[in-house]
């Protein structure tokens, strides 16, 4: 029999090409295995053989879903692959969107197997589960020599057409599939002996579990934009100079409260962005691509905007957990609550700080205040829950973009707050996209 043949995905950084500043690269393809790929190769044995690994930057593909899915669609058809193997992605989301998201296209264009495998907080996750088979993997690369096994042998399972077990014996996450089985004691046996561990207080495991949703009712719309109170709140992670409260550059634990009083704009002299995520050059050069501070200012003295209230509110997103960002987003729509704040604007940039920002806006919104959520992977904003959403521009640069001459620039992050102005003026019956 012939080996099956692999065509692997991976992004820039596996690929040895760079960090941030590379996840711009497009689509590419190269023979034989790449990084991570010599893993599964040597997991495969003489099972399969990896013949080709396709390759894209983050950035590119989150700006470019459709195209780059495209062109990878093409360089993966011309190998003619048994196997298609994404990732595993771990809790990077720009990452595992693009994981998701080109299997999710190969499986249903060449009708083959395909295998990927994310942290079970990756966005990624929540968007794909029900389309594919993800294998759980750690939060970091940390877990690569443990998940490879695991994918290796799904992977060869699902090529094989053999009978894929549950994902508790195969190791993938639950993805809302229900399948009949015998089982030794009849149903109202294993019932009672449920009820009775319960009653006991001991540990048990229900048979049904049911599927959680955590939407939020919009919020009504801002009647008059002159009398509003506004306030400003990012996971962009721009703090002052000196970062005071030591925020995490990633998996952040604590947010800050940071004083806006008299200032008209985001002067990278008292400004910086510690965020882990993103190339951070563009914003450490006008911290305003993320917090908006000058054409907010301009909007507030034309009498657009009633006030800005005197503070903005920060935190970085990167791998932040699903349970703080709840946590932040609870603690601090409190004070804007008690400083009658009317509505607000929350930026974010790349993958899991947009899982971070979709997170704190429903927090902020279930406590009545209508808010908008600024991000360039609008996908993933859908996916956690946000209702009033507006595209911004790029992940590094997300309000603005610096090829352009300095009013032009201006200009055009002035047009996308005033976009966002609109959507807190929009009555809106469910999740909304406001296009750029």
């Amino acid at each position: 029999m012939s080996k099956i043949r692999v065509v692997h995905y991976i992004n820039n950084f596996f690929a040895g090409i760079g960090g941030e500043e590379k996840a711009d690269i497009p689509p590419e393809k190269r023979a034989g295995v790449v990084g991570p790929g010599i893993a599964f190769q040597s997991q495969f044995n003489d099972d399969a053989e990896i013949i080709s690994t396709v390759i894209c930057g983050d950035t590119y593909f989150g700006e470019n879903i459709e195209s780059a899915t495209q062109e990878l669609l093409k360089m993966i058809k011309e190998e003619s692959p048994d196997l298609f193997i994404a990732g595993p992605a771990f809790n990077a989301g720009r990452y595992g969107v693009a994981c998701g998201t080109i299997c999710k296209a190969v499986e249903e264009e060449l009708n083959i197997p395909v295998i990927t495998g994310m942290y079970k907080e990756n966005p990624g996750v929540d968007m794909f589960k029900l389309d594919l088979h993800i294998v759980s993997t750690g939060n970091s690369a940390a877990s690569l020599r443990k998940v490879v096994p695991i994918m290796t042998k799904l992977g060869l399972k699902l090529v094989r057409g053999e009978e894929i077990g549950p994902p508790e014996e195969e190791g993938y996450i639950m993805r809302g599939i229900r399948k009949n089985f015998f089982h030794e004691l009849r149903g109202s046996e294993r019932a009672i002996d449920m009820l009775v561990k319960k009653m006991k207080g001991e540990s048990f495991e229900t048979e049904y579990p049911m599927p959680e949703f955590d939407r939020v009712t919009p919020m009504k719309p801002v009647k008059d934009l002159s009398k509003i109170k506004l306030a400003l709140v990012t996971s962009g992670g721009i703090v002052p100079i000196d970062n005071p409260d030591k925020i995490e550059s990633s998996s952040a634990t604590k947010y800050g409260i940071y004083d806006l009083t008299d200032m008209d704009s985001m002067s990278n002299k008292e400004f910086t962005t510690i965020h882990g995520g993103y190339d951070r050059a563009y914003v450490l050069e006008n911290p305003n691509l993320v917090v908006p501070l000058d054409v907010v200012r301009e909007l507030e003295k034309e009498g657009v905007i009633g006030e800005l209230v005197d503070y903005f509110i920060t935190t970085t997103g990167t791998g932040t957990s699903v349970g703080n960002s709840k946590r932040f987003g609870e603690e601090f729509s409190k004070k804007l609550l008690e400083d009658d704040v009317d509505a607000v604007i929350l930026t974010s940039t790349w993958g899991t700080c947009t899982r971070c920002g979709a997170t704190m806006v429903k927090e902020i919104e279930k406590t009545g205040l209508p808010v908008v959520h600024m991000c360039t992977v609008v996908p993933i904003s859908l996916t956690v829950g946000a209702n009033r959403i507006v595209p911004t521009i790029a992940i590094p640069h997300p309000l603005g973009n610096p090829a352009l001459d300095p009013t032009e620039e201006k200009a055009l992050r002035r047009g996308l707050v005033e976009k966002a102005l609109n959507a807190l003026t929009t009555e809106v019956d469910g999740q909304t996209v406001f296009e750029k």
